[in-house]
């Protein structure tokens, strides 16, 4: 039976992805402040997106899992994004 070690993080990333997580905080409400047009829509969810990349990779230690683990997690996001995708595309054409 082989054992299984776990991956250590330092506590200096995880710092430092708090604070890249509060600066892009500050980089949103700064792009909500800008009339951008349609473009803040998009921005916000770039933004966003980032966000949760980060939180997903670093914070749910997504960065240090398997294959298969990450293309559930790929397949899962692309369904909601379809989703979502199509909920726009509803309000949009109304």
């Amino acid at each position: 039976m082989t054992e299984e070690h776990g991956h250590i993080v330092g506590y200096g990333t995880f710092i430092a992805i708090w604070v890249a997580l509060m600066v892009l905080t500050g980089v949103t409400v700064a792009v909500s402040r800008v009339d951008l047009g349609a473009m803040n829509i998009w921005a916000a969810l770039g933004i966003a997106s980032f966000k949760s990349g980060l939180v997903i990779a670093f914070f749910m230690h997504m960065k240090y899992e398997g294959r298969l683990l990450r293309f559930s997690l790929f397949a899962a996001l692309v369904t909601l994004a379809i989703f979502i995708g199509f909920t726009f595309f509803d309000v949009l054409y109304r």
